[in-house]
């Protein structure tokens, strides 16, 4: 049975990829995470978002706010056309038109990265920043230091089609063009890591 608070999206764009290896930034615990771009044409999927952070937020009344909702509450979900609630400034381009939010989970707990027909990806070349996938999330309250809100869990991820990898970078085939030979082979598009500055903060990873 589905929990209420727990959402599939529709194809969206990902991004800061941290899928088949979890990351930490100094002094942090290592996790799982991903950033996921929503095409605000998607209403469906904004739609199922903002009912399971509401039913997040209900149940954080009863099992962490002491049976009172706060009068602030920090939701993980930002307008990629807005700016960033960190420092004031403009998400990246990738973002624009797009519902951004992060999701993670803890290291012992890695999510299953799957292709079309649900069959793990244990190839790390083909998860990057860039790719386009469904992701299954829990949103939930959370009460950590004096600051109250809803965060978004990492479940599993589905990839459905590549993607423009961000991030920059080139590829062998372009450096060294000048020596392929006529009918040389495709370039394959660079899938090597996002500079880590997330969008939602704009601090480093």
């Amino acid at each position: 049975m589905a929990s209420e608070n727990r959402v599939v999206t529709g194809k969206a764009r990902l991004s800061y990829v941290n899928l088949l290896k979890p990351y930490a930034r100094p002094g942090q615990d290592e996790k799982y995470s991903v950033t996921v771009l929503v095409p605000k044409a998607d209403t469906m999927t904004k739609a199922k978002i903002d009912a399971a952070i509401e039913a997040a937020i209900q149940a954080g009344v009863q099992k962490r706010w002491d049976g009172k909702k706060p009068g602030l509450i920090n939701i993980p979900v930002h307008d990629g056309d807005g700016a960033r609630p960190s420092d004031g400034e403009p998400f990246g381009p990738e973002c624009k038109g797009h519902w951004v939010f992060t999701a993670s989970c803890k290291a012992d707990r890695p999510p299953r990265v799957v292709d079309l027909q649900v069959n793990d990806i244990l190839d790390a070349r083909e998860v990057y920043s860039g790719m386009y996938g469904r992701v299954s999330v829990d949103f939930f309250a959370y009460n950590s230091q004096g600051r109250k809100g809803i965060g978004a869990g990492l479940n599993n991820v589905q990839k459905l089609a590549d993607g423009e990898p961000l991030g920059g970078g080139t590829t062998a085939e372009d450096d060294f063009a000048d020596s392929l030979p006529t009918g040389g082979t495709t370039a394959q598009p660079y899938q090597g890591n996002q500079a880590r500055i997330n969008p939602l903060t704009g601090q480093p990873m």
